[in-house]
């Protein structure tokens, strides 16, 4: 296998968490798109959002996801990537997709205990657990359009690992 895989979800979803796991097993090198871009940008999400708005920062996370895209590499995506249908269909033809799936409340008790503001900012400016519903219930069908598997991540690390290593062997 020498393919990318792409992990896309929600946030909170775990996508960085269990992207390093994976690249680790696999020997792939992991990029995560958020990451990448406070890197090559110097300035965080929620920077980039006050300064060119939510339409300036799409743009810019379709650029890396397409600068990223390699073989051999995990992508930990950002939560909204899979608003642009460009960059669903890219994901679903450049690699394979992992949809790391989880009820929004579980998502909003992930993002309770460390909201990290600054790369996770607001979207809706609701209270968290009322814009995980709201989000996700928006970004359900764009996550399975995306994705070649589903994998539950309200469950332990290693368990999720495994059910992605299943998915991928079955590929």
């Amino acid at each position: 296998m020498k393919k990318t895989i792409f992990l896309v979800g929600a946030r909170a979803a775990g996508k960085t968490t269990m992207g390093k796991m994976l690249a680790n097993k696999l020997s792939f090198s992991f990029i995560d798109t958020d990451c990448h871009l406070l890197e090559t940008t110097q300035k965080t999400v929620a920077e980039i959002v006050e300064k060119e708005g939510w339409e300036g920062f799409r743009a810019r996370e379709s650029q890396v996801l397409i600068e990223t895209a390699k073989p051999n590499r995990v992508i930990a995506t950002g939560g909204g990537m899979v608003l642009a249908e460009q960059n669903r269909q890219f994901m679903k033809q450049h690699g394979t997709v992992i949809f790391l799936s989880a009820p929004a409340a579980t998502l909003a008790a992930r993002l309770m205990k460390d909201p990290n503001v600054a790369q996770r900012p607001s979207l809706t400016g609701m209270s968290i657990s009322d814009e995980m519903e709201k989000v996700l219930a928006e970004r359900l069908p764009l996550y399975h359009d995306a994705a070649h598997h589903v994998v539950n991540v309200d469950q332990e690390e290693n368990l999720i690992l495994t059910d992605i290593l299943e998915k991928l062997q079955n590929n």
